[in-house]
């Protein structure tokens, strides 16, 4: 399955994007499914068809609006049921499900699932070839991308997989023990949410998978496309291509409006300069509404999926002789005062202006010390040397 992340600053344009991307997918002969989680179904308006979530709004294309509000209620039930015992108890007074309403995050739970079930329909007869994902502002919807290895981080913490084996002998433990021990059902809805986590964690893994960086070309733009390209490659994911919105026409002869297009053609090189080939889309003079003001965007169906953003780990070079192995992480945009790294156990902490990410060592590394960092070209070097202690050396 092809699947195209599309996100950018706030007012950048993206639902337009999005819309305008699927379409060309669509005309291009590819079952495409384009996804949402907007309250306010911009995605319909931008396409021509609000208020039809799920409606076929162009031969093989289909817009997905999702609705976290019935699922949100049934899983709170679920819980609600699954804890009734300790809540009598408590004496706390049941919640009805008429009176529950989505609280914040509710949306983005909803759109990781929504990718979920997508990769799972097109492994079937009549599955979407192409799925794209209109997120949130760029903030926000890095935060979502990252969410599915974060918690699965947390759940291993909280409760460790090993731990279930022990299950037929949880009730005599409890009793030496003198305390109850967890019950068989949050080990098993644990298992359950690693499962679902699992599962959304590889489609944003997956070599298919890309990012359309949208902004408007200026200085606020600029800034927001650095600091949101550092935070993709952070966590892994590619950025596949950098649309620069709203590009108005270099032949005015409205002064004001021939500085205005001088200040983007500025960004719009140091753009290229940067990340090398960058899409640049019309400015129609109006806000685009339906099939025909998307097809004069001009955008291209999504291209075949580029190799993925990889951490590779490599040979140290032979006049080096204090490490072994160097990790290879790409960084593009950040400086040095933005960097933090710190190794805590099996685990490595990377900072990267205001975003962080923590990875488990690949096992080699696990029984090395790090003996080193710099930056360079855009790309962290993380040097390690073996741990005489875990790994000693042959004679």
């Amino acid at each position: 399955m092809r699947t195209l992340l599309v996100t950018g600053p706030g007012g950048s344009g993206r639902t337009t994007l999005a819309a305008a991307t699927a379409l060309a997918a669509a005309r291009a002969g590819q079952r495409t499914l384009v996804l949402s989680a907007d309250r306010a179904d911009t995605l319909g308006t931008v396409l021509g068809s609000p208020g039809a979530p799920g409606a076929d709004t162009y031969p093989g294309l289909t817009a997905r609006r999702l609705v976290p509000d019935a699922r949100f209620r049934d899983d709170l039930l679920a819980v609600q049921e699954r804890a009734a015992s300790a809540l009598d108890l408590l004496g706390a007074e049941r919640l009805d499900g008429e009176e529950l309403t989505p609280l914040p995050g509710a949306e983005e739970l909803a759109l990781l699932r929504g990718l979920r079930d997508a990769a799972r329909e097109s492994g079937r007869a009549g599955g979407h070839d192409t799925v794209i994902v209109d997120l949130p502002a760029a903030p926000r919807a890095l935060a979502i991308l990252a969410l599915p290895e974060q918690l699965r981080r947390y759940l291993r913490r909280l409760l460790p997989p090993e731990r279930q084996a022990a299950r037929a002998l949880r009730p005599m433990l409890g009793r030496l023990a003198g305390v109850p021990l967890p019950a068989a059902w949050l080990y098993e809805s644990a298992a359950r949410l690693e499962d679902e986590l699992a599962a959304v964690q590889r489609v944003i893994e997956a070599p298919g998978t890309t990012v359309q960086l949208v902004a408007e070309p200026g200085p606020a733009g600029a800034d927001a496309v650095r600091t949101t390209a550092t935070g993709l490659a952070l966590h892994g994911l590619r950025t596949e291509a950098l649309m620069a919105n709203r590009v108005l026409p270099d032949t005015s002869a409205d002064t004001w409006l021939a500085g205005f297009a001088a200040q983007q053609h500025k960004t719009l090189d140091a753009w290229e300069s940067a990340y090398g080939r960058v899409g640049r889309v019309p400015h129609l003079g109006r806000d685009p509404r339906g099939p025909d003001d998307l097809a004069a965007l001009g955008l291209p169906a999504p291209a075949a999926a580029p190799a993925p953003v990889a951490w590779p780990v490599t040979e140290a070079p032979a006049e080096e002789e204090d490490h072994r192995y160097v990790w290879h992480i790409p960084l593009p945009g950040v400086a040095r005062d933005e960097l933090g790294l710190i190794r805590r156990g099996d685990e490595l902490v990377v900072t990267a202006g205001p975003f962080r990410r923590i990875v488990t060592l690949p096992s080699a590394l696990r029984r090395c010390t790090v003996a080193g960092a710099g930056l360079r070209d855009g790309e962290l070097r993380v040097r390690f040397a073996p741990d005489p202690g875990l790994w000693p050396r042959g004679n």
